[in-house]
Protein backbone atom coordinates (compact mmCIF):
# COMPACT_ATOMS: atom_id res chain seq x y z
CA UNK A 1 0.00 0.00 0.00
CA UNK A 2 2.55 2.81 0.46
CA UNK A 3 3.96 1.61 -3.11
CA UNK A 4 0.49 2.92 -4.27
CA UNK A 5 1.09 5.59 -2.02
CA UNK A 6 4.34 7.24 -3.52
CA UNK A 7 3.23 6.43 -6.95
CA UNK A 8 0.25 8.79 -6.65
CA UNK A 9 2.33 11.60 -5.07
CA UNK A 10 4.36 11.14 -8.16
CA UNK A 11 5.03 14.15 -10.26
CA UNK A 12 5.21 13.23 -14.03
CA UNK A 13 8.31 12.62 -15.71
CA UNK A 14 10.04 14.48 -17.62
CA UNK A 15 9.15 13.35 -21.03
CA UNK A 16 5.98 13.20 -20.15
CA UNK A 17 5.78 17.13 -19.02
CA UNK A 18 7.93 17.67 -22.16
CA UNK A 19 5.28 16.36 -24.35
CA UNK A 20 2.20 18.35 -22.73
CA UNK A 21 4.43 21.49 -23.16
CA UNK A 22 4.92 20.18 -26.78
CA UNK A 23 0.84 20.06 -27.13
CA UNK A 24 0.48 23.01 -26.12
CA UNK A 25 2.81 24.91 -27.98
CA UNK A 26 1.46 23.26 -31.18
CA UNK A 27 -2.18 24.51 -30.09
CA UNK A 28 -0.69 27.95 -30.03
CA UNK A 29 0.38 27.34 -33.42
CA UNK A 30 -2.71 26.38 -34.58
CA UNK A 31 -4.20 29.31 -33.13
CA UNK A 32 -1.42 31.48 -34.36
CA UNK A 33 -2.87 29.84 -38.25
CA UNK A 34 -6.22 30.02 -38.08
CA UNK A 35 -8.24 31.94 -40.67
CA UNK A 36 -10.29 35.00 -39.70
CA UNK A 37 -13.82 33.93 -39.65
CA UNK A 38 -12.33 30.75 -37.15
CA UNK A 39 -10.91 33.51 -34.98
CA UNK A 40 -13.74 35.93 -34.53
CA UNK A 41 -15.76 32.42 -33.12
CA UNK A 42 -13.00 31.27 -30.73
CA UNK A 43 -14.68 30.08 -27.29
CA UNK A 44 -12.01 32.40 -25.00
CA UNK A 45 -11.48 35.24 -22.76
CA UNK A 46 -10.71 38.81 -24.30
CA UNK A 47 -7.40 38.25 -22.23
CA UNK A 48 -6.41 35.37 -24.30
CA UNK A 49 -8.10 36.37 -27.49
CA UNK A 50 -6.15 39.61 -27.48
CA UNK A 51 -2.81 36.86 -26.95
CA UNK A 52 -3.88 35.04 -30.14
CA UNK A 53 -4.21 38.17 -31.94
CA UNK A 54 -0.94 39.84 -31.31
CA UNK A 55 0.44 36.07 -32.51
CA UNK A 56 -1.29 36.08 -35.81
CA UNK A 57 -0.44 39.62 -36.40
CA UNK A 58 3.63 39.22 -35.73
CA UNK A 59 4.95 38.35 -38.88
CA UNK A 60 8.80 38.77 -38.69
CA UNK A 61 10.04 34.79 -38.19
CA UNK A 62 12.01 35.48 -34.82
CA UNK A 63 9.59 37.66 -32.95
CA UNK A 64 6.42 35.26 -34.04
CA UNK A 65 8.13 32.23 -32.65
CA UNK A 66 8.76 34.08 -29.65
CA UNK A 67 5.27 35.54 -29.50
CA UNK A 68 3.83 31.91 -30.02
CA UNK A 69 5.78 30.51 -26.89
CA UNK A 70 4.48 33.41 -24.73
CA UNK A 71 1.04 32.29 -25.98
CA UNK A 72 1.65 28.63 -25.44
CA UNK A 73 2.89 29.61 -21.64
CA UNK A 74 0.04 31.83 -21.06
CA UNK A 75 -2.25 28.81 -22.30
CA UNK A 76 -0.24 26.61 -19.77
CA UNK A 77 -1.85 28.56 -17.17
CA UNK A 78 -4.95 28.40 -18.32
CA UNK A 79 -5.79 24.89 -18.81
CA UNK A 80 -9.66 25.01 -18.51
CA UNK A 81 -9.38 27.59 -21.51
CA UNK A 82 -6.58 25.35 -23.47
CA UNK A 83 -8.67 22.33 -23.43
CA UNK A 84 -11.99 24.51 -24.86
CA UNK A 85 -9.62 25.73 -27.21
CA UNK A 86 -8.28 22.28 -28.32
CA UNK A 87 -11.79 20.96 -28.72
CA UNK A 88 -13.21 24.04 -30.22
CA UNK A 89 -10.08 23.18 -33.04
CA UNK A 90 -10.40 19.44 -33.29
CA UNK A 91 -14.58 20.21 -34.02
CA UNK A 92 -13.17 22.89 -36.66
CA UNK A 93 -10.78 20.24 -38.17
CA UNK A 94 -14.10 17.15 -38.09
CA UNK A 95 -15.72 20.02 -40.33
CA UNK A 96 -13.27 20.69 -42.72
CA UNK A 97 -12.41 16.96 -43.26
CA UNK A 98 -15.88 15.96 -43.95
CA UNK A 99 -16.22 19.18 -46.32
CA UNK A 100 -13.06 17.74 -48.30
CA UNK A 101 -14.75 14.27 -48.27
CA UNK A 102 -17.70 15.25 -49.68
CA UNK A 103 -15.41 17.56 -52.02
CA UNK A 104 -13.85 14.47 -53.42
CA UNK A 105 -17.09 12.21 -53.86
CA UNK A 106 -18.62 14.82 -55.80
CA UNK A 107 -15.01 14.87 -58.12
CA UNK A 108 -15.55 10.85 -58.70
CA UNK A 109 -19.03 11.11 -59.84
CA UNK A 110 -18.28 14.09 -62.14
CA UNK A 111 -15.33 12.22 -63.48
CA UNK A 112 -17.49 8.99 -63.49
CA UNK A 113 -20.26 11.20 -65.55
CA UNK A 114 -17.52 12.45 -67.95
CA UNK A 115 -16.44 9.08 -69.14
CA UNK A 116 -18.44 7.50 -71.80
CA UNK A 117 -18.37 4.00 -70.09
CA UNK A 118 -20.00 4.75 -66.54
CA UNK A 119 -21.82 7.80 -67.50
CA UNK A 120 -25.29 6.12 -67.18
CA UNK A 121 -24.34 4.65 -63.68
CA UNK A 122 -23.25 7.73 -62.40
CA UNK A 123 -26.52 9.60 -64.03
CA UNK A 124 -28.80 6.55 -62.50
CA UNK A 125 -26.55 7.64 -59.21
CA UNK A 126 -27.21 10.98 -58.93
CA UNK A 127 -31.22 10.11 -60.22
CA UNK A 128 -30.91 8.26 -56.47
CA UNK A 129 -28.59 9.82 -54.57
CA UNK A 130 -29.09 13.69 -55.49
CA UNK A 131 -33.00 14.01 -56.56
CA UNK A 132 -32.75 17.68 -56.38
CA UNK A 133 -30.31 17.19 -59.61
CA UNK A 134 -31.25 18.03 -63.02
CA UNK A 135 -30.73 14.96 -64.82
CA UNK A 136 -31.03 16.09 -68.57
CA UNK A 137 -28.88 18.97 -67.52
CA UNK A 138 -26.33 17.15 -66.42
CA UNK A 139 -26.66 14.09 -69.42
CA UNK A 140 -26.45 17.10 -71.78
CA UNK A 141 -23.31 17.91 -70.72
CA UNK A 142 -21.84 14.57 -70.16
CA UNK A 143 -22.15 14.19 -73.69
CA UNK A 144 -20.58 17.72 -74.77
CA UNK A 145 -17.58 16.27 -72.70
CA UNK A 146 -17.92 12.91 -74.43
CA UNK A 147 -17.61 14.50 -78.33
CA UNK A 148 -15.04 17.24 -77.27
CA UNK A 149 -13.83 16.76 -73.87
CA UNK A 150 -15.11 20.17 -72.89
CA UNK A 151 -13.49 21.46 -70.15
CA UNK A 152 -16.49 24.34 -69.58
CA UNK A 153 -19.36 21.78 -69.26
CA UNK A 154 -16.86 19.49 -66.81
CA UNK A 155 -17.02 22.35 -64.64
CA UNK A 156 -20.20 23.05 -64.98
CA UNK A 157 -20.87 19.34 -64.47
CA UNK A 158 -19.56 19.80 -60.95
CA UNK A 159 -21.54 23.02 -60.27
CA UNK A 160 -24.79 21.23 -60.76
CA UNK A 161 -23.51 18.41 -58.38
CA UNK A 162 -22.01 20.79 -55.84
CA UNK A 163 -25.68 22.77 -56.08
CA UNK A 164 -27.82 19.75 -55.94
CA UNK A 165 -25.85 18.06 -52.98
CA UNK A 166 -26.02 21.28 -50.72
CA UNK A 167 -29.95 21.14 -50.88
CA UNK A 168 -29.93 17.79 -49.20
CA UNK A 169 -27.51 18.99 -46.05
CA UNK A 170 -29.24 21.09 -43.71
Amino acid sequence: MVVLDQEQDREPSKSAKKRAAKEIEELAKQLAEISDAAFARLPVSSELKEEVRLARSTKAHGARKRQIQHLAAVLRKQEDEAEALRAHLDSLNQVHYQDQKQFHVLEELRDRLCAPDSCSEALEEVRRTLPAADAGALGRLAKAVHLSSDKKAAREIFRLLRTAQETLVP
